[in-house]
């Protein structure tokens, strides 16, 4: 089987995780209410541990290797910046997509990177397909109820839209496939331009929605999140 249909098959899988997440989200109600709330902050808190282990596990330690130091630290920099302006900009609109963007500012250039690292052979491919999956999931389970909340659109109008965001990645994966297999500084920098947004992204909105007064199970969330990236690196990376 030629290698791109292999690539389209890996981030069509990875990017299933999307209408995946607004489905359970539209479906998901548990009483008593304590624990339906519980299981959200949780689910939130899942996704920010993923994110973590998809930075510290992949994205900034393979980043880092196709850069100089200096460089490696500006797109960082570049890319929690980036999204801080993103961040700005959402907030003065009010926009009910806040959720929404922020997964797309992060899943299109991990999308990308795999395509391009997969291209280049590297072992951490199949381990960051499985991240960006794990991270999709409880990102659109977030934005499918921020979405919900906040506009009169019907779940099915709302699921369609999250199935057609799914197919953004298998392009962006394709893109990085055939463009960036001889360009590693560039896949370099798109990796720690993720890196540094997906750190702002947890700081600034995942982390602080995870916290629930007097229940645990949040943190414990981002604990298991990370917990799988590690097995991931441990059976994937190792490979």
């Amino acid at each position: 089987m030629p290698e791109w249909i292999t690539v389209l098959l890996i981030a069509t899988g990875a990017g299933l995780s999307v209408p995946a997440g607004a489905a359970l989200a539209s479906v998901e109600r548990i009483r008593p209410d304590w624990l339906e709330a519980e299981l959200r902050h949780s689910v939130i808190a899942f996704g920010g541990g993923a994110l973590l282990s998809a930075v510290a596990l992949v994205l900034v330690p393979d980043g880092m290797e196709g850069l100089p130091l200096v460089a490696s630290a500006g797109w960082f920099v570049l890319g929690g910046l980036f999204f801080f302006g993103l961040d700005w900009w959402l907030a003065r609109k009010a926009t009910s997509a806040s959720q929404l963007a922020a997964m797309l500012a992060d899943f299109l250039p991990e999308a990308m990177a795999l395509g391009a690292v997969f291209a280049s052979g590297s072992g951490t491919a199949l381990l960051l397909a499985v991240l960006i999956a794990m991270q999709n999931l409880p990102e659109a389970f977030n934005a499918y109820r921020e979405i919900d909340a906040s506009t009169r659109a019907s779940p099915a109008r709302i699921l369609v839209t999250f199935s057609a965001i799914a197919l953004l990645g298998p392009a962006a994966a394709l893109a990085g496939f055939f463009l960036l297999v001889e360009a590693q500084a560039v896949v370099a920098s798109i990796m720690l331009f993720a890196s540094g947004g997906i750190l702002y992204l947890v700081f600034q909105d995942i982390a602080p929605q995870a916290r629930l007064e007097r229940h645990w199970a949040p943190p414990l969330g981002a604990v298991g999140g990370f917990l799988l990236g590690m097995i991931g690196h441990g059976i994937i990376g190792a490979g």
